[in-house]
């Protein structure tokens, strides 16, 4: 029967199922009556023996009911037989009467599918539905709605509620919105955990305006929005900056009752909208009232609360309301000091933050990606590279693979000293592991080569990113166009721009400026100034490093009035070049 449902088969298909599957139960019954009444002749006080098989076996005699094992090992001797075989035989006359009870069920289930009354059926699709709703299958599972709807089964609102829910995280509010205009007309009644999950949809989709439109309706449906409807709008209020809007939409819609007992999500959402809009002070407020209310405050309260002063950089406050939430018996988990080392890393207070590193180590809170991201990432910029790789090396020993930006930044750092060996071991370790380089990888290790000089072993990495399938980017152009006008090649340099512009890219301000420097070293002034020109035509924003290059040059030539006329052109400002 539920596999008729399923497949959306018709009605005559599933009585003619029906039809064949009473059949076969008619006839297992039938050889289990005949089966159960040789046994219980078998187990009768002996009658003579041709009387008895003429009467039950049509004269072939007890071994063709029994068995030969049986007829033959003991005979009737008038005193009903060995107990062995009456054991034997009662053990299989109680579960052949277990198997008929359970055929006997079936039996009534299927009759029942036939009238139209099976409940296992209904529930075993809107299991289904659920579980295609939560697989991100919604086609199948609105199929499957329309054909139990079509067999007179309706399901219920829970299963209607996981569609609806499916149905926003998918972007599919037009559908979600029909969806419940259909639970409105044919049933179940839509409920508040449906509002609450079509609101969330709009909020998470950015559409504010029609989630209070929703909202709204809620009433007109007689359905009283809970405290999940509340905190979703004012969630959604907050990211937009609307605080004050959000106190205003609480003080509309709560009772006196409700607005006594503050809820700490509510709150907390509160606090985190007025953080973001830079009223720390109002999140204390909002703060204090939850302790004048008595209400109990979580390690998410706390959180909010330190990652505002961290955003003021008051890091004393964040540090006094880290050990409030120790003595109020809550444990800092792992935001609470990545938000602490974040915001110390930021401030260029390494030091301090790698002491945070290691309380966290000591509490018994295992440290993260973004925890030590943000360490490697501020002892790499501050120059301690050597540092930063032994917390890379931690990282490993924990059985953490860092994402490839982790890598790149040392890489990067190496190259900066103008360690090549390091570098270039470190892309090795960084294959051992399974992470691809990228285009920022090579880049990095471009930097490095371009930085002591090595202009064609610069070349050669961007040859090799062709071959692993990656394609260069401007910066790759940028530092080789540069590298190789530093040198003098300002005509490999020009080969580069070629590319470059062959290659789909568009070159900025970087690239020009290099190409003018190389200019100007090779005694090219006129092509300099005709390429700032070029500049200035391509709409580019410029600062004044191209202008002071050229400026230089003439100086160095000793031609003030070629250098003269062009701070001239400078001055003009709006009229030829944009200051």
């Amino acid at each position: 029967m539920a596999l008729c449902i399923s497949f959306g088969e018709s009605s005559t298909t599933t009585v003619s199922a029906h039809v064949l599957l009473l059949r076969f139960f008619d006839k297992t019954i039938e050889s289990f009556k005949y089966n159960v009444g040789n046994l219980f002749f078998s187990i009768l006080p002996c009658e003579p023996t041709s009387d008895l098989n003429a009467r039950r076996t049509g004269g072939q005699g007890m071994d063709a009911v029994i068995g030969d094992g049986f007829s033959n090992d003991k005979q009737c001797d008038g005193r009903g037989g060995d107990p062995l075989v009456f054991n034997i035989l009662d053990s299989m006359l109680k579960g052949s009467l277990e198997r008929l009870k359970s055929m006997r069920e079936s039996i009534y289930l299927v009759k029942n599918g036939v009238t139209g009354h099976v409940l296992d059926v209904n529930y075993g699709g809107t299991e289904a539905i659920r579980d295609l709703c939560l697989e991100g299958k919604l086609g199948p599972a609105l199929w499957l709605r329309s054909k139990m709807i079509q067999k007179g089964f309706v399901p219920d609102v829970l299963t209607h509620n996981y569609m609806v829910n499916g149905l926003c995280e998918m972007r599919e509010l037009e559908k979600a919105d029909w969806l419940i205009r259909e639970m409105q007309e044919k049933g179940p009644s839509p409920n508040c955990a449906t509002y609450n999950a079509f609101i969330k949809g709009y909020c998470l989709h950015n559409k504010v305006d029609k989630a209070l439109y929703l909202f709204s309706s809620m009433a007109n449906s007689g359905i009283k929005p809970n405290r999940v409807t509340f905190n979703t709008l004012v969630h959604a209020l907050c990211k937009r900056g609307l605080v004050t809007d959000a106190k205003k939409l609480l003080g509309e819609i709560l009772d006196d009752d409700e607005k006594a007992t503050s809820n700490v999500i509510t709150s907390t959402i509160l606090m985190d909208g007025c953080i973001k809009s830079g009223d720390i002070d109002q999140a204390l407020g909002i703060w204090d009232s939850l302790f004048e209310e008595s209400t109990p405050v979580d390690v998410i309260s706390y959180n909010v609360l330190i990652r505002g002063f961290c955003l003021a950089r008051e890091m004393k406050l964040a540090y006094s309301y880290s050990c409030q939430m120790l003595k109020r018996g809550l444990l800092p988990d792992v935001f609470t000091y990545n938000t602490l080392v974040s915001s110390l890393c930021k401030s260029g207070k390494f030091d301090e933050a790698c002491y945070i590193h290691g309380v966290m180590l000591r509490m018994g809170v295992a440290p993260d990606g973004i925890s030590y991201k943000a360490i490697i990432q501020g002892l790499c910029v501050c120059g301690d590279v050597y540092k930063a790789n032994g917390y890379l090396n931690f990282m490993l020993e924990e059985s953490m693979i860092p994402e490839p930006l982790v890598w790149n930044l040392i890489i990067d750092g190496y190259g900066r000293r103008g360690d090549l060996g390091n570098a270039f071991a470190i892309r090795d370790h960084m294959l051992s592991f399974g992470v691809v380089p990228n285009v920022f990888t090579y880049n990095a290790l471009i930097h490095a080569q371009v930085k002591i000089g090595n202009v064609f072993d610069a070349y050669v990495l961007k040859k090799e990113m062709l071959l692993k399938g990656l394609f260069p980017d401007v910066v790759t152009y940028n530092l080789l166009i540069g590298a190789a006008c530093n040198a003098g090649h300002i005509r490999f340099a020009l080969q580069l721009y070629d590319e470059m512009l062959r290659g789909g890219y568009k070159p900025d301000m970087i690239t020009y400026t290099a190409l003018i420097r190389g200019y100007c070293i090779k005694d090219y002034v006129k092509e300099a100034e005709e390429l700032l020109f070029k500049l200035k035509n391509s709409g580019l924003p410029i600062d004044h490093v191209p202008f002071q290059i050229i400026m230089k040059q003439y100086c160095r030539m000793k031609e003030p009035d070629m250098a003269f006329q062009l701070y001239q052109k400078w001055l003009a400002g709006n009229k030829d070049f944009p200051i």
